[in-house]
């Protein structure tokens, strides 16, 4: 175990609560975003509170040592080595997607009831309808995100890097986005090849690996024609146009939907959908799709230029995300809410835009507002250091939101 580790405890938070259970906590979230060191830190907090060691079992399948565990015979041989008394066990199994048909024996386990089973693995697997079906839905998913906002200033604070003003950490953290150990890079150009090694690898061993891909050029385009558009409405119909008008290339809106859905599946891209506030329905045309981490975005775009717009919509969307929050686009009539966010049965409304200096930019921002009728909270988000008073919208500083990790 490293000597240190950053405890993210927005997560520990999650999965507090079921360590002593025998549902299955199953850790899922973009490649690299901390899941191993998620396990770790409750491993940590375990040994903390006075569990033995020899009760705590930790299997890496993609470490030295366990990589020759390819079968669930081999897999279920290897646990049982470990279980040597009848106490109570807590099992972490990391990258258990190398097992094939490792349900089976993870079940059994938990099954017997002398243990509480934690596991990660390469999320297009693991979110498959495999582990739905044999696992008999005796499970919680805590998704994982890579660093906030707060979290990559405190990591920075955590490793000894020296922090730049608030504003310049921001818009390096939209620039590179917040993969945990491209902290530990401090040349920029260093950075970038880490950043651009660990998309290659989700792309080739969490899509590409995992899944059957006839025409993996055409993949390739929708993938950056959805990560060049993050933020921006979009629909099958249009994709489907656009590479038909533009592209020259003839794609079924079945394939498409295959394609989105394997980006979704490996948790590059999330799906905003839209809803309807008259009618009170989701609409399944011009959703939104936001990353998972910007650094996807400048990891495959040739234009690294921060777009503000989509680039602190995608911020806070991510941000909510982490607290639990549903999150979708409002339409009220022709006008857009860029968020409702839900948690439980509390809405909040959200408009989202880099300044309202400009008046009738103020004005555009305010106007969805005044069709809202119910009185739900309603929230205008800038980097203005200097905040509005208007009807009733509560006006707050993004800046400042996202590094004092607050919630609605």
């Amino acid at each position: 175990m490293p000597s240190k580790i950053y405890k993210r405890e927005r997560y520990l938070e999650k999965i507090r609560p079921f360590y002593e259970s025998d549902i299955i906590k199953v850790i899922t979230g973009i490649r690299r975003c901390g899941k191993s060191f998620l396990m770790l830190s409750a491993i940590e907090e375990l040994e903390t509170s006075g569990v033995n060691s020899k009760d705590i079992i930790y299997l890496n399948l993609d470490k030295r040592g366990y990589r020759s565990i390819k079968t669930p015979e081999r897999l279920e041989v290897e646990i049982e080595s470990y279980i040597a008394d009848d106490a109570f066990k807590y099992l972490f199994i990391d990258e258990i997607q190398n097992v094939k048909g490792f349900e089976e024996v993870i079940n059994g386990f938990r099954e017997e009831g002398n243990c509480s089973i934690f596991i990660t693995g390469s999320n297009s697997y693991l979110l498959s309808g495999e582990l739905v079906t044999k696992l008999t839905g005796r499970y919680v998913e805590i998704d994982m995100f890579t660093l906030s906002f707060a979290e990559y200033l405190e990591m920075k604070s955590f490793l000894g890097k020296p922090l730049a003003d608030t504003s310049d950490e921001l818009n390096e953290y939209l620039t590179y986005g917040g993969f945990p150990q491209s902290l530990d890079f401090d040349n920029a150009e260093a950075k970038a090849t880490y950043i651009e090694s660990v998309i290659k690898q989700i792309f080739e061993k969490d899509i590409k690996g995992r899944n059957k891909i006839r025409n993996q050029d055409v993949f390739e385009r929708v993938a950056t024609y959805i990560i060049n558009n993050y933020g921006a409405p979009t629909s099958l119909t249009n994709i489907v146009d656009y590479f038909s008008n533009v592209e020259r290339i003839q794609i079924k809106r079945e394939t498409l939907a295959n394609y989105l859905r394997l980006l979704e599946n490996a948790k590059v891209i999330y799906r905003c959908p839209r809803f309807d506030m008259k009618s009170r329905k989701s609409l399944r045309s011009e959703e939104k799709y936001y990353l998972a981490d910007l650094g996807i975005y400048f990891a495959r775009s040739t234009d690294t230029r921060i777009n503000f717009g989509p680039a602190l919509e995608n911020v806070l969307f991510v941000h909510l995300k982490t607290f639990g929050y549903s999150v979708s686009v409002g339409r009220i009539g022709k006008l857009e809410c860029d968020f409702i966010a839900r948690k439980q049965n509390d809405y909040s409304y959200i408009q989202v835009s880099m300044t309202i200096a400009d008046k009738s930019v103020e004005d555009r921002e305010y106007r969805p507002f005044s069709l809202i009728r119910d009185n739900y909270p309603q929230y205008l988000f800038t980097l203005d250091p200097l905040l509005q008073k208007r009807d009733g919208v509560t006006h707050l500083n993004l800046l400042t939101f996202l590094a004092e990790n607050k919630e609605l």
